[in-house]
């Protein structure tokens, strides 16, 4: 992991047109190379972070900083595959090609490469209805893959999948995460999904959406099922499940402030 940091979100609030405060006095670091997971209940602002970073939204207040000063190359993953029915794999995939202008005969290299990633070789020519729920978030992901991006905002796309699945493809991200060092925002409620993919997990609550906690994972890599039965998981786990339960019952105004240490929010009072 890279010390060098790849953004910087400073005292952001958002506040939706209907008075929805969802997110108030947001601080967030995250460094290149990072999997960075942001924990907590539906409401909480998760996915607000993810398209303000992404630039899909504005904040009322605060601001954010890139690290180099420049936009990184992002790609978004969402929920739901979000698959063109009428379309094939490979020209699902082929789509943010084509709004990029890429060259034509460099394309289908691109869309080759981003389908072996995802181990989907040999499925160019299906359509979504032929594939499963595990096969259509891979070609969502691939699709993302396509541009070669170095930072990657993923907004629960395990979530609807049953849990043999999402195992799976929690695995398979992580190896190529390990392969390809992109800096990874990831969004989700699951706390073992958080321990098991995470450097650190940064837990917010909601009413209006803050930070709580900032918690490394100090687990090595490559991570696989011995992890997942450990005693260290296991602690981890119920540590941000004590996190989330003092979270519910916190008042906003009591909410912690950033220890000066880099990657530890103080304990909730």
């Amino acid at each position: 992991m890279s010390a060098r940091t790849a953004f910087t979100l400073s005292d952001v609030s958002k506040v939706y047109s209907n008075g929805t405060i969802a997110l108030q006095n947001l601080n967030l670091t995250v460094k290149e190379g990072e999997f960075v997971s942001l924990l907590g209940p539906s409401g909480c602002g998760k996915s607000t972070v993810l398209r303000l970073v992404a630039g899909l939204g504005e904040m009322n207040t605060g601001q954010l900083e890139w690290g180099d000063a420049t936009r990184h190359n992002l790609a978004f993953v969402f929920q739901e595959a979000a698959l063109m029915p009428w379309a094939t794999v490979e020209d699902n995939v082929r789509l943010p090609l084509k709004l990029s202008g890429m060259r034509k005969p460099l394309v289908n290299q691109a869309i080759a490469e981003s389908l072996a990633l995802v181990d989907l070789q040999g499925f160019e020519k299906a359509y979504p209805r032929e594939l499963s729920g595990g096969m259509k978030m891979r070609v969502s992901i691939a699709r993302a893959l396509v541009t070669h991006p170095d930072m990657l905002l993923m907004d629960e796309p395990f979530g609807a999948l049953d849990e043999m699945t999402r195992s799976r493809l929690n695995s398979d991200l992580l190896q190529l995460w390990q392969r390809k060092r992109w800096t990874v925002v990831f969004v989700t409620h699951n706390i073992y999904e958080a321990v098991y993919l995470s450097n650190r997990v940064v837990v917010m609550a909601a009413r209006p959406g803050r930070v709580v906690a900032d918690i490394p994972i100090d687990a090595p890599y490559p991570r696989n099922e011995d992890f997942r039965t450990s005693p260290l998981f296991n602690d981890y786990c119920r540590q941000l499940s004590d996190c989330l339960a003092r979270a519910a019952q916190t008042p906003a105004e009591h909410s912690p402030t950033r220890n000066p240490r880099y990657d530890v929010v103080d304990s909730i009072a």
